[in-house]
């Protein structure tokens, strides 16, 4: 397959996809691989800023392996592809530390023009490496970090060695067995913490004890008991840099459910405590704006639906009812006014297609961009291969990962004329 080629509607590569059109006429997106085998490659997270500020260069993870956990011996290569020079692949170093669902954080550091950072593990422990792609400086910090403040000066992190024990696929391997039995409860000495990007200072913020100590409401209430095992992920500054959205998660011996949530907020000094979510369904989510969060969950209003939160308050809005009715990595398109959802499905129906997708809040309209196969043996795993779509600085593109083509790989979808 040639990777500079446009794959527009393909049937054959997009599972069949149709290709929605737009006002005027119809209009299809343009999708491209800019990876190629033989080793596979996918991006940071969805939630991540992948695209640098000049939109030119995507950054990715490279491995020459899928289909099995990653071990302590196992490094991946972090780059860059140049998407206006033959999508030419940069290395840019490597890591130690990583997980299939979202590599090893791989971003662009917010308000750098040229700084990526990436986690590693450095003598046993997780560490944070920062790259000027620039000027080639390299800098080192003691602690790994999962999200950064919008102004780039201050980073967020869980127990990344917990979380591999608790959540496989979102945590980094420490060589120890994935025991539940062999962990603390809720320990008092980790948790959240927040790292000084420019010394490396770190403190806890907000440690489990803390949580488990939180009076628990809501339907997930029953599911809590004193031999339960708490862990924090999914962590997202809001746009001023004033607030920290997480989730508190929790598995109890017996619990069919697996794991129970709620969503809690918290000042960026560990002021001002907020459960937002109670009800135990919170996933996938991003803020609007400071006060504002929006995210998959479950409510009594509507059961499972995409919901708009209102922070330090109990106010709750449905967004997309029948539009989007199934759980997906959700984001702001840029540059819109928060007008467009980019959002994405896991695999549905008998081929099992993924689904990147576009949704327009104030006329209710729904675009499908592509639907793309996954691979029988590795969907459901925790190295399935989901598309987590991010959008360009710009908001007229996305990148995202897709496994259809023997294995993943990444592509950019050109959206610019489904928008209108």
């Amino acid at each position: 397959m040639d990777r500079r080629g446009f794959l527009g509607g393909a049937a054959a590569l997009m599972g069949g996809a149709l290709l929605a059109g737009c006002q005027g006429g119809p209009a299809t997106a343009r999708i491209r691989a800019i990876t190629r085998g033989p080793k596979f490659h996918w991006r940071g997270y969805y939630d991540k800023l992948l695209y640098s500020p000049d939109d030119r260069f995507v950054l990715a993870n490279e491995v020459d392996f899928e289909g099995r956990s990653p071990t302590t011996a196992d490094a991946l290569r972090v780059g860059m592809v140049d998407t206006q020079d033959g999508d030419r692949w940069i290395d840019l170093g490597g890591s130690g530390a990583w997980n299939w669902q979202q590599g090893c954080m791989l971003q662009w550091v917010p308000g750098s023009a040229s700084e990526v950072a990436w986690n590693d593990r450095e003598d046993g422990r997780f560490v944070t490496r920062l790259l000027d792609v620039r000027s080639g400086r390299r800098r080192t910090l003691p602690h790994p970090f999962y999200a950064f403040s919008p102004d780039g000066r201050t980073a967020f992190a869980p127990d990344f060695a917990r979380l591999d024990v608790t959540r496989p696929g979102y945590g980094y391997a420490t060589g120890a067995p994935r025991d539940l039995s062999r962990l603390v409860k809720a320990p008092e000495d980790t948790g959240i913490w927040r790292m000084d990007l420019a010394t490396g200072r770190q403190r806890l913020l907000f440690s489990l004890a803390d949580a488990a100590k939180l009076p628990f409401t809501g339907p997930a209430a029953a599911a809590f008991r004193p031999d339960s095992v708490h862990w924090f992920n999914h962590l997202l500054c809001n746009t001023d840099g004033t607030r920290l959205f997480f989730l508190h998660r929790w598995k109890t011996p017996g619990d069919k459910a697996g794991f129970r949530t709620r969503a809690l907020t918290i000042d960026v000094d560990g002021g001002r405590l907020h459960v937002l979510d109670p009800n135990g369904g919170t996933s996938h989510f991003v803020w609007r704006d400071p006060r504002h969060i929006f995210a998959w969950a479950w409510h009594p209003s509507h059961g499972e639906r995409f919901y708009l939160f209102k922070d330090l308050c109990d106010e709750v809005t449905v967004v997309g009812k029948d539009a989007m009715p199934n759980n997906g990595h959700n984001t702001y398109l840029p540059q819109t006014d928060n007008a467009w959802v980019l959002n994405d499905t896991y695999p549905q129906g008998p081929e099992k297609l993924q689904r990147p997708y576009l949704y327009h809040i104030p006329t209710n309209r729904r675009i499908e961009v592509g639907a793309f196969p996954t691979i029988a043996a590795i969907n459901g795993t925790e190295w399935r291969c989901d598309t987590h779509p991010s959008a360009s600085r710009d908001g007229r593109q996305f990148c995202f990962d897709s496994a259809h083509a023997g294995g993943r790989q990444v592509y950019v979808a050109d959206i610019a004329d489904l928008l209108g």
